[in-house]
């Protein structure tokens, strides 16, 4: 299971507003929903509800505070009965030490020939530079997907999309990255479940060459980057705050449209310590 210590910043600081077309057509798609009521997606797929009571469990599984509707969860956990489920997966990377689980080549490397890694979180980053390894590494994350369909989530949260931004110049681009998610993205829709950008608003005004649904942010309220989303998503945006100061801006711009938790760095589950969990107007 992923401990996000500490949090991931976007990339959208050097990042213009997304595009004002694309503000207007997922305002459009999202303009009749009401809080905790589905949002419109793909046929067979239903998105999170929009400004929902949300929580954020990746450091482990507890049960939700009364009124939440919409959880995310690492795809080793089971989901929240009764409630909109989100799967989390970390797609564009191995897990800390799990670098042997997959074919040497896929793994992205240096001309020297040494793993590249993300030192931040200590993870190998794999190799989607060709079409021939991204659609090996789609085949075993496509398992994860199918997993989280079976066990009854509704929609997958894709994480460190962004890692072409955090290797040596070249190795990885953009394109190689969303061509990447729109794997994922045919195999989600395929199974009924929505799928959602992570981060990486340098590319939430291209949502539909991935062909992403709905979006997960961490701290566009700390980085004044919740509007980057908005313009590209409307309504559809789920965001995690880490700091007092990123909350009062989120919720004083976005409180009222979009849905938004602070936690803690750690993710801890309720009862340990450290563990924090707050809502626009709400703690607890």
């Amino acid at each position: 299971m992923r401990n996000r210590i500490p949090p991931r910043r976007s990339t959208a600081a050097l990042v213009v507003f997304a595009a004002v077309a694309s503000f207007f057509a997922a305002a459009c798609s999202s303009g009749e929903d009401t809080e905790d009521a589905p949002a419109k997606g793909p046929a067979g797929v239903t998105l999170p509800p929009v400004h929902a009571d949300f929580d954020y469990q990746l450091g482990g599984p507890y049960t939700p505070s009364a009124g939440v509707s919409v959880v995310a969860r690492d795809h080793t956990a089971p989901p929240a009965p009764g409630i909109y489920n989100i799967c989390y997966i970390n797609a564009f990377q191995a897990q800390p030490g799990a670098e042997e689980e997959w074919d040497a080549d896929l793994l992205l490397r240096h001309e020297t020939g040494k793993v590249v890694m993300d030192n931040e979180w200590g993870e190998a980053v794999l190799d989607i530079h060709t079409d021939a390894k991204r659609k090996r590494i789609a085949h075993k994350v496509n398992a994860w997907i199918d997993q989280c369909a079976a066990k009854g989530y509704k929609a997958i949260e894709p994480d460190n999309y962004d890692s072409y931004t955090r290797v040596p110049h070249g190795l990885l681009t953009a394109d190689d990255a969303k061509a990447f998610l729109s794997l994922l993205a045919v195999q989600a829709h395929a199974k009924g479940l929505a799928i959602g950008q992570k981060n990486t608003s340098a590319l939430a005004s291209v949502r539909a060459e991935a062909g992403v649904d709905f979006a997960v942010v961490e701290e566009c309220g700390q980085y004044d980057e919740c509007e980057d989303y908005a313009a590209a998503f409307g309504n559809n945006v789920i965001v995690i705050e880490y700091t007092e100061q990123g909350m009062k801006r989120a919720c004083r711009s976005w409180g009222d449209k979009i849905s938004i938790v602070q936690r803690d760095l750690g993710l801890v589950p309720r009862g340990e310590k450290n563990y924090h969990r707050e809502t626009c107007g709400k703690t607890g």
